[in-house]
């Protein structure tokens, strides 16, 4: 069957957390499949409210040291090594993929299509989950293995996120997919 392959890709990715720097495509390669899976991810209305930061190198390291940063704030000294360790394991991979809903696009959905108003936020939320998948199978697919997780570190970063890379405030963090 033809949906064989597909599943199999589906049924090799998990989250794996020893990653590394090491990956077998290119940082290029890596950037020509957001693109597309960005452009192929179905939204509701085509309003594709999805946008994603890609973070390599000192970028993706400097992510998981203001991750660790205001996370060691909250959590416990008692409780900090494991979640210390974790943090290390996340800097420790290749990069990281920071996903978000630009609320712009999904504040003039609302406007536009008032009937829907308290759905949209829920489609567009949803829309981007269907990237994630998208993303992480294409990955799996590309001979990353299991090679990713995906974690939820907002919103507790999200402002330094925005300041640190410039974006629009507007944009809101959804996940993040750590590969390598």
């Amino acid at each position: 069957m033809a949906a064989d392959g597909f599943l199999n890709l589906m049924t090799e990715h998990r989250s794996f957390y020893p990653l590394n720097k090491e990956i077998p495509v290119t940082p290029e390669r890596v950037m020509e499949i957001v693109k597309t899976a960005i452009h192929q991810t179905p939204s509701s209305f085509n309003s594709q409210s999805n946008r994603v930061l890609v973070l390599f190198g000192t970028d993706h390291e400097k992510l998981w040291d203001i991750t660790a940063e205001d996370i060691r704030a909250v959590v416990p000294a008692d409780h900090w090594e494991p979640t210390g360790k974790k943090m290390a394991m996340f800097k420790a991979a290749a990069g990281t993929v920071l996903f978000f809903d630009d609320q712009t696009v999904v504040e003039s959905m609302q406007q536009r299509f008032r009937l829907y108003a308290d759905r949209i936020p829920v489609w567009a939320s949803q829309s981007n989950g269907i990237l994630q998948f998208a993303l992480w199978t294409s990955l799996v697919a590309e001979g990353l293995g299991a090679g990713a997780n995906l974690q939820h570190y907002n919103p507790l970063i999200d402002e330094k996120v925005v300041a640190e890379w410039k974006l629009p405030a507007i944009w809101k963090l959804n996940a993040q997919l750590v590969f390598g």
